[in-house]
This record gives structure tokens, C-alpha cells and sequence, in this order.
């Protein structure tokens, strides 16, 4: 996934097949729902202290679904802002069973 990308349209079925372990989808997901719910918290609670536990949630399940099933490396350093894009897009994907779990 080293190529230059001129749009996410492009960056996305790379992005994919650099996801094709169930177990790493799974955790994407997970980690997805998990910043889905800090960022609601820290509205709930007009407390911005919680998004200092979005990164840890959401990254920290990605890149062990990288480094211990897909041995390969993340997204997120080549392509940080296409790759977060990525990690929505296929949770959706997801929740609407257009990806396996």
C-alpha cells in the first residue's frame, strides 16, 4: 500500500485487502464503536478529557489485529487521514453486512 492515492475511491480496496482477517476487521470495528462511544461520552458529559481515550481505543485494537493477525503494517502511518476515513467506511460496511464479519 505504498502507492500514491488521488482519492479515498482509490485508497479503499487497498485498504481492504490489507484487512482481510476476520479477527482484524473485528477489532476495527470494536475499536470504531468504542471511539463512536468516547466521543459520545465526552458530549454527554462536556467532559473533553474522554477523547484522550479515542486513540487509545481505536488504534490500540487496530494495530494488534495488524501486528498479530495480519502481520502487515498499518494504514495509519502511510496514510493517516484516508485510513481513519477507511476505518469508518468499513465499520459501516460492516454494520450493514456489505463486509463478513
Amino acid at each position: 500500500m505504498d502507492a500514491e492515492y488521488r482519492n479515498f475511491r482509490e485508497f479503499y480496496p487497498a485498504y481492504l485487502a490489507e484487512h482481510s482477517e476476520r479477527a482484524t476487521r473485528r477489532l476495527h470495528f470494536f475499536g470504531t464503536l468504542l471511539v463512536i462511544v468516547v466521543v459520545a461520552a465526552t458530549v454527554a458529559t462536556k467532559n473533553p478529557r474522554w477523547l484522550l481515550l479515542a486513540p487509545v481505543l481505536g488504534y490500540g485494537l487496530a494495530w494488534i489485529g495488524h501486528f498479530v493477525f495480519e502481520r502487515n503494517r498499518p494504514a495509519t502511518f502511510r496514510h493517516p487521514l484516508y485510513s481513519v476515513a477507511g476505518d469508518f467506511v468499513m465499520f459501516k460496511d460492516m454494520l450493514i453486512g456489505r463486509l463478513p464479519w
